[in-house]
């Protein structure tokens, strides 16, 4: 099923840091590590492309290619991070090419790749030749090197709980709501196309990039909301969005098809709700930890978010697609209820339990 397929993503989070998650603090510069994974992914995607109707073989190759790539994201947050001066300022201009690098994919899926490319191998091969191009570049980036030493590393070094053992509540409060709030995440993740293309829009692929170009204004306004209503507001204004977009999604359509008015709002919320939630606890992780043990840190923040925060939703909104299937049509009104609510209890836990005294970076303990 869809939501199994996708729950490799969380298997991979999770497994990822067991190998690699540390190799960069320790061992490596961050940037060859970088390129190295982007390569085998490329290659690993090829080889997915090539595969049919098996499930089982789909989800090991999927498996595969992700266990390349969600180191990733750690480690190039960590090689930006460690360039620049203001991570509140610097890093959102820099992290806004990501989201252009998804609204370029989208409309060449959508406009650019022959027939129902959506439907066909040709978006896999497009990602494994980018990700092959990428694995290259990274080599020139600069240069990111180890900065934690090159002692044994103990499976909670791996995982970076040896960075972050001596975090207070607001990291550990930070760290669970962003966990709770990639299972919302996940019903979009995963299930937003067949909603859109069951509701009646048309190139479901290249309209979801009104959300990526939404969260590229929100990426670029993000130091000015910080400065205006600090770490916390932030956090809260987008998990507050999440509901939001998702009670805009259960109520945007009725028996003649789309309200394509509310379905575009919600998602345009899509940039709030994901620069305002992951990319803003990634900067603030970032900055409340020292450069030695960022990396790890870092690593942690996606494992619980990425991972198991993924698996969970992955496999959660598959659950509520197939219970709320009558006839094999879902129930979708109900379906994007659940996580609206989710997300909106999620928001309250937050704001009662979160406080950000601007603590300064902690250092790992070895």
């Amino acid at each position: 099923s869809v939501g199994t397929i996708y729950s490799a993503q969380g298997w991979a989070a999770i497994a990822a840091p067991l190998f690699v998650g540390a190799i960069a603090d320790r061992y490596f510069s961050a940037e060859k590590v970088l390129g190295i994974l982007h390569l085998f992914s490329g290659a690993l995607l090829f080889f997915l492309s090539t595969i049919r109707a098996d499930a089982g073989v789909m989800f090991l190759a999927t498996l595969g290619v992700l266990l390349a790539y969600m180191p990733t994201i750690a480690l190039s947050n960590s090689v930006a991070l460690n360039r620049v001066a203001d991570s509140e300022k610097q890093f959102p201009a820099i992290r806004v090419f990501g989201t252009i690098g998804w609204i370029v994919a989208g409309l060449i899926v959508g406009f650019v790749l022959p027939g129902e490319a959506e439907r066909t191998a040709l978006p896999l091969q497009l990602a494994g030749g980018v990700s092959i191009a990428y694995g290259l570049y990274a080599f020139t980036l600069p240069r990111t090197p180890p900065r934690a030493g090159a002692g044994e590393a103990s499976v909670g070094a791996l995982l970076g709980l040896d960075a972050i053992r001596n975090s207070d509540r607001s990291f550990w409060t930070l760290i669970v709501c962003s966990m709770l709030m990639m299972i919302p995440f996940s019903f979009s993740n995963v299930y937003a196309n067949p909603f859109l293309d069951g509701i009646g829009m048309r190139n479901p692929a290249a309209i979801q990039t009104v959300g990526q170009v939404s969260e590229v204004g929100f990426l670029l306004a993000l130091p000015l909301f910080f400065r205006w209503i600090g770490i916390k507001g932030v956090l809260l204004v987008g998990m507050a969005a999440w509901a939001v977009r998702y009670v805009i999604f259960a109520f945007g359509f009725d028996a003649n098809g789309p309200i394509e008015p509310m379905i575009y709002l919600g998602l345009a919320l899509h940039g709030v709700g994901f620069d305002f939630v992951f990319v803003a606890a990634t900067i603030w992780v970032g900055k409340h930890f020292a450069a030695e043990a960022s990396s790890r840190a870092q690593s942690f923040l996606a494992l619980m978010t990425w991972g198991l925060g993924y698996l969970i939703g992955s496999n959660l909104a598959n659950a509520v697609q197939v219970g709320t299937g009558a006839g094999g049509q879902p129930d979708w009104r109900s379906f994007w209820l659940m996580p609206a609510a989710f997300a909106a209890v999620t928001a309250v836990i937050f704001l009662l339990a979160f406080r950000d005294r601007g603590r300064t970076a902690v250092a790992a303990t070895a």
